[in-house]
């Protein structure tokens, strides 16, 4: 692999560890109604598991209420039963072809719980950065054996170490807006 190459990949790497993190914290909820929170999740339907967004269309008419009008009348009943047993602290009501999900008001021991869980998100993603580095610099140390020279490795590690400390304070910064709109009353 060329030195280009092997850059450009160990970025990629790192920036889709990101785009993951926020991708789940957006699923997390911060008081307001978020599609993101039920798009995902899995209903046992026309014999196999399909998610939510694949089976209806969901929209936000108030901000702590989400509507799921489902293309298929009768998956109402299903993706009621799925967003019921994905434990999300919603309450569920079935109404003639569509499903109303209320998000109730967050309180504070809640809101201290999601913090928890967005720390928790953010130490997960950096440590799968800090593992893309490691990668990277195990794979420079056999392109150094196969014959790179000294200078050109310390350049590549001096790089793989600006990407990692520039990815880890954008997990940092990500987790920071998602923990400032949770604490938000």
């Amino acid at each position: 692999m060329e030195e280009k190459q092997f850059i450009e990949h160990t970025k990629n790497s790192m920036a889709g560890a990101i785009e993951h993190l926020r991708q789940e914290l957006r699923g997390l909820r911060a008081g307001r109604a978020n599609s993101a929170i039920v798009e995902g999740i899995s209903v046992e339907a026309y014999g196999g598991q399909m998610r939510i967004k694949e089976l209806a269309t969901i929209t936000i008419p108030e901000p702590r209420q989400l509507v799921i009008t489902p293309f298929d009348v009768t998956n109402a009943g299903l993706i009621s039963k799925a967003i019921e047993k994905a434990n999300l602290g919603v309450r569920v009501s079935v109404e003639g072809k569509m499903v109303r999900i209320f998000f109730p008001e967050l309180d504070e021991s809640r809101r201290k719980e999601l913090v928890t869980q967005v720390h928790k998100k953010r130490e997960d993603c950096k440590v799968v950065i800090r593992n893309i580095r490691r990668d990277a610099n195990e794979k420079l140390k056999e392109m150094k054996t196969a014959g790179l020279p000294e200078d050109d490795v310390k350049r590549i590690e001096k790089q793989v170490q600006d990407m990692t400390n520039h990815h880890c304070k954008d997990a940092d910064d990500a987790a920071a807006a998602k923990e400032k709109e949770v604490m938000t009353v």
